[in-house]
């Protein structure tokens, strides 16, 4: 079988010790016989997977006590709802800088007054607002830090007058974060943690149940309430109802080769980095390219996305049908904005972008 090069967009690459670790878990869970997907998940075997799952993430994020960590079910788009219901007593503020801010804001809109300070959806997402004014009556302030269609990103934790809450979908784990500086980070797993099926939430445990006397929903349904999953107990943190123990354990396992054979984040974002540049600046020097986000600050280092250059448009299909014979998987645009992706998510491997800037250059040869 030929190499083949993961640039999907997520569900996306996985470490290979992750992955082998899961079959043999999949096998035989904590050897006792059992495999992980029949496994009672009140055995103490899973119980330790739980609480080491949790300790990674403090670990790797420096994540305050102050803050619990939770593993819930449902997928990112479940707290677009989820945040609302939980934080929001009349009003709260967005920016909207793609598709998946847009439809956090048409949820959070269920629940009270929402103000979208700033959205570059006049330039199909290419972009990263500047200059907006956070509103200080607000309940709290919601940003996408990295959106996976448009290829942009906001790299750096921002000072906000009330809570900020962030969904960190497709960028967590990928750049140190100042967790301080959220209310609350959420959501899906399947970029940089694991596989689909399980969303996390970094929430400060004083915003729980804080919601006052509004008028609806409230109380809250039990299974939205944060402070369900939030248990005093430690072994009872995301037990309230059965969890979706095999994308926790390969995030266990994700997480484990971050800390031990990466080196912590920090380590990863200056692989990130320098694979990000790799691929950037073939498509900035590459005739038959253009990238889609022109201000370079702006520019994802998850996912990268371009098109043909003028003039060269027709050479559109030929280039995905020449990148696939090299192996080249899940470079296709989304297909609200076409071109090309490639997602260079932690487990991308410098040799995949290798792998792909060497077929944009021969590419080119063959075709100028």
């Amino acid at each position: 079988m030929k190499k083949v090069h993961n640039f999907n967009a997520g569900p996306c690459v996985l470490p290979k010790e992750a992955v082998e670790a899961t079959i043999e878990a999949i096998r035989n869970f904590d050897n006792t016989g059992i495999g992980l997907m029949e496994i009672s998940h009140r055995t103490p075997g899973w119980e330790r997977v739980m609480a080491e799952t949790r300790q990674l993430w403090r670990d790797l994020l420096n994540i305050p006590e102050e803050y619990e960590v939770l593993f819930l079910g449902g997928g990112a788009s479940t707290q677009f709802f989820t945040v609302p219901a939980n934080l929001m007593k009349t009003k709260a503020a967005y920016l909207q800088t793609g598709v998946w801010a847009k439809k956090a804001v048409k949820e959070a809109k269920l629940f009270g007054k929402v103000e979208v300070v700033a959205s570059s959806e006049d330039k199909t997402y290419n972009y990263i607002p500047k200059g907006y004014t956070i509103p200080t009556d607000a309940d709290y302030f919601h940003i996408t830090t990295n959106n996976t269609i448009y290829g942009t990103e906001i790299k750096e934790d921002i000072d906000c007058p009330v809570t900020l809450v962030a969904d960190m979908s497709s960028d967590i784990m990928s750049r140190p974060v100042d967790i301080k500086k959220y209310g609350l980070i959420y959501g899906g797993a399947q970029k940089n943690v694991g596989p689909a099926g399980v969303t996390f939430v970094i929430v400060r445990k004083d915003l729980l149940g804080n919601i006052g006397d509004r008028a609806y929903m409230n109380p809250l349904p039990t299974m939205i309430d944060y402070r369900t999953h939030a248990a005093e107990e430690a072994k009872n943190i995301s037990m309230f109802n059965t969890p979706p123990v095999l994308p926790i354990f390969v995030m266990h396992q994700t997480l484990t080769w971050l800390k031990n054979t990466i080196g912590g984040v920090e380590n990863m974002n200056k692989i990130n980095v320098e694979k990000s540049n790799l691929l950037y600046d073939e498509i900035d020097r590459n005739a038959m390219f253009v990238g889609t986000v022109a201000d370079k600050a702006d520019r994802s280092i998850m996912n990268h996305c371009w098109v043909m250059a003028p003039g060269y448009e027709d050479k559109q299909d030929a280039f995905m049908a020449f990148a696939k014979e090299r192996g080249m998987i899940g470079i296709k645009g989304h297909r609200s904005v076409g071109g090309f992706r490639a997602s260079l998510y932690n487990s991308c491997t410098k040799e995949d972008v290798e792998a792909l800037v060497q077929c944009m250059q021969d590419f080119e040869k063959a075709n100028k």
